[in-house]
């Protein structure tokens, strides 16, 4: 049977708390928690009436914009390589049903990886990520995890990536990059990178996987969390331009055709304004960065000063705590485990998460996946102040909800006389 996801899962879970009256500060689900950046639903709304099916890849005008999009940011791309969805979730399913091979994962990565592989039947190879960095396998290890994995009788065909990571919230360094995109050339695999939070680094160079790999690396990216449309699902990919690239590019369209038909008209309206870059859209997505860096940087702190792990955030809005150097403590308090950590949080202090196992990390680590974009306020209101404060820690809502965890955390690992 296959199981919830566990980030939809830990969001329906608040709100139903919410609603039974419960105060819970929810750091568990990814959502940007920004308004529409300007203009967009001026898009939509004079997209409204444009209900009829429209072609599978996209229309011409989103195309070309998405092409030019990738073109303005170092990767020269011709409309017939781009292909939409309804998000980039079911873009990551498709490149996986259409590209033949077990998957080579990260670990820990993003809950939807294994699972989309779980319900293809193919086999995942778990290579650990590197200290510095998520998001990509450590080079060191991922030869070895691929000899070993053939011996056993695996079939390594694609590898996925994260640039920006999720769940970590790091920037690979480039030159990790590169090692990890030789060691899957040698091995002929397939790379996907997910470039989902690219648009988010909070300041690093972000690496390009298919400047380095081109002829067998599939880009996808989304609107959902740089514009703050995961609602409205506008997903979109970017395929090689080569003989292997046009015939994946044919393959999922065939998938796109017999699952989503095509991406909803209206939202092809609105991603072909969006993706021409117009000033005001850019300038949301500048203060947008500021924003996570800043909020992100502050929930780090407190994390750090309570004795956890945690590698400082470079992107997206998520962070990764190892709250293992507290065991001992914790241990005293009947935690043993992430998963234990976490039902801890959300019971006893209203903080949720999500433990480090929903992501594949070995649960003994106590390791947590942290969310901050939904920090930023309840409504449309305090949503905007956020997005244009120079200090939105300082906002009383944000304070406040610093103040939640900063409670939580030092009540959770303070000594026990007596211990």
């Amino acid at each position: 049977m296959t199981s919830h996801s566990a980030t939809l899962f830990v969001n329906e879970a608040v709100e139903a708390r919410r609603t039974a009256g419960q105060e819970v500060l929810h750091l568990g689900f990814g959502e940007a928690g920004l308004p529409v950046p300007p203009g967009l639903d001026a898009a939509l709304a004079d997209a409204r009436l444009h209900n009829a099916y429209g072609q599978v890849a996209g229309s011409p005008e989103a195309r070309a914009a998405a092409a030019g999009w990738f073109g303005r940011r170092g990767l020269p791309t011709g409309p017939e390589q781009i292909l939409f969805a309804p998000g980039s979730k079911p873009l990551l399913f498709a490149l996986l049903a259409a590209i033949p091979g077990d998957v080579v994962l990260p670990c820990p990565s993003w809950v939807s990886y294994a699972a989309q592989a779980a319900l293809l039947g193919r086999q995942v190879v778990p290579v650990p990520i590197p200290a510095a960095a998520g998001g990509i396998p450590d080079p060191g290890l991922l030869e070895e995890a691929l000899r070993r994995a053939k011996a056993d009788g695996a079939r390594p065909g694609v590898l996925i990536l994260t640039v920006p990571d999720n769940p970590t919230g790091t920037i690979a360094p480039q030159e990790q990059v590169e090692a990890v995109l030789a060691i899957a050339e040698r091995h002929g695999l397939a790379v996907v990178s997910d470039e989902i939070y690219a648009e988010l680094s909070h300041g690093d160079p972000v690496p390009a996987p298919a400047l380095h790999l081109p002829e067998r690396t599939v880009v996808t990216t989304g609107l959902s969390k740089s514009l703050s449309l995961g609602g409205w699902r506008i997903g979109f990919a970017r395929t090689p331009s080569g003989p292997w690239g046009r015939r994946l590019h044919q393959e999922l369209t065939g998938v796109a055709s017999e699952t989503w038909s095509s991406l909803a008209a209206p939202m092809q309206a609105v991603a072909a304004v969006a993706l021409e870059d117009p000033p005001e859209v850019t300038a949301h997505v500048a203060a947008s960065r500021l924003l996570h860096a800043r909020v992100g940087g502050a929930v780090h702190d407190r994390l750090r000063a309570a004795g956890a792990e945690c590698r400082p955030p470079q992107g997206g809005f998520y962070l990764y705590p190892d709250f293992s150097p507290l065991r001992r403590t914790l241990h005293a308090q009947g935690v043993s485990t992430g998963a234990e950590l976490a039902a801890v949080l959300l019971d006893r202090f209203g903080v949720a998460t999500l433990p480090g196992s929903a992501f594949g990390d070995a649960d003994t680590r106590l390791s947590l996946r942290v969310a901050t974009s939904l920090l930023y306020g309840t409504g449309e209101q305090q949503r905007r102040a956020a997005l244009h404060a120079a200090q939105p820690e300082a906002l009383p809502w944000i304070a406040a909800a610093l103040a939640h965890l900063e409670a939580a955390l030092t009540a959770l690992t303070a000594e026990r006389p007596g211990r």
